[in-house]
């Protein structure tokens, strides 16, 4: 990963420059000195571990999931946007990780990082929405963080019943899943989009939280719904300030951290790595790069689609 620790310690050295935004560095330019969204695993990264045979699909399993009110917010999810660079830089991050898919196992991926507000839920949350655009992906997103959920304000959805009340035994899964209720007016993408996800929030997991990530529950609950789903991300607290993370990581297929430029330390980094070490960590995600770098003329549209 030594692209990815040049690119931390340049953001290191930047801290006091000027503001960021909520940005994922990708220049295609020159690939190998941006993002570097993904590195190979070292040599003694754990393999993905072998998952006992998946329950039998009914019919009938998303068809019970309910329909609730969501009001995206816009100016957070630039994975709802038609275009723009926002848009381009998660489609290479959805890119990186289909090659990855395609090496190895994966469709459970936990998203997390070393500290708060480096911008995991910010990636947790776009990410899922541009899988889920991509040849009609289906994909589920749940908020792991049961301490402090926020995806469900991105989404503009109630927080409750969430995963803690699944894990904690007070709810089924489908009763904790969600839907986005059909708007008519709603744009046509953003409609396309929002149909190919669901939603399990955080819920109050509160000081629970820790024996409840810890939970054979969420074992049960991804092998439950793997068979229905493309693509499953998992949002996580900071891994530095709790062991939820790292509890929920050893049920997920992998793990792809997040580090925000001009803020996240080397060392926060290194440590984060370090507390994962028992997991698949596949990559980091350099994100809020500044805007400055990245121009709307760097990408282009063909006979005028989107996709």
């Amino acid at each position: 990963m030594s692209h990815i620790y040049e690119a931390l310690q340049r953001a290191e050295a930047e801290r006091k420059s000027a503001t960021h935004e909520d940005v994922i560095t990708f220049d295609p330019r020159n690939s190998k000195d941006t993002l570097e969204a993904f590195a190979e695993p070292s040599e003694g990264a754990i393999a993905i571990a072998e998952k006992a045979p998946l329950p039998a699909t009914d019919a009938s399993f998303l068809i019970d999931v309910p329909r609730r009110p969501w009001n995206p917010s816009f100016d957070r999810l630039p994975g709802l946007q038609k275009s723009g660079a926002g848009v381009e830089q998660f489609r290479s991050l959805r890119s990186r990780l289909q090659e990855f898919r395609d090496l190895k196992s994966l469709k459970s991926l936990l998203v997390s990082s070393g500290m708060p507000r480096e911008g995991k839920s910010f990636i947790a949350a776009n990410l899922a929405l541009n899988l889920a655009r991509h040849k009609n992906s289906k994909v589920l997103l749940i908020d792991g963080d049961m301490r402090c959920s926020s995806l469900h304000q991105y989404l503009g959805c109630d927080c409750n019943p969430g995963l803690a009340d699944y894990l904690s035994g007070k709810a089924g899964i489908q009763e904790v899943m969600q839907y986005a209720e059909e708007v008519k007016d709603r744009d046509p993408v953003v409609s396309a989009v929002l149909n190919n996800l669901a939603f399990i929030p955080g819920g109050d997991g509160g000081d629970r939280a820790a024996d409840l990530s810890g939970s054979k529950r969420i074992d049960e609950l991804l092998a439950t719904a793997a068979p229905y789903f493309d693509w499953i991300v998992v949002d996580s607290p900071p891994v530095l300030l709790v062991s939820d993370a790292v509890n929920l990581a050893r049920s997920c297929d992998a793990v792809l951290l997040v580090a925000r430029a001009g803020i996240t330390t080397f060392p926060v980094a290194q440590r984060a790595q370090y507390e994962l070490k028992a997991s698949n960590i596949i990559g980091f995600v350099l994100n809020a790069v500044d805007k400055s770098v990245i121009t709307e003329s760097y990408y282009y549209r063909y006979d005028g689609k989107t996709e």
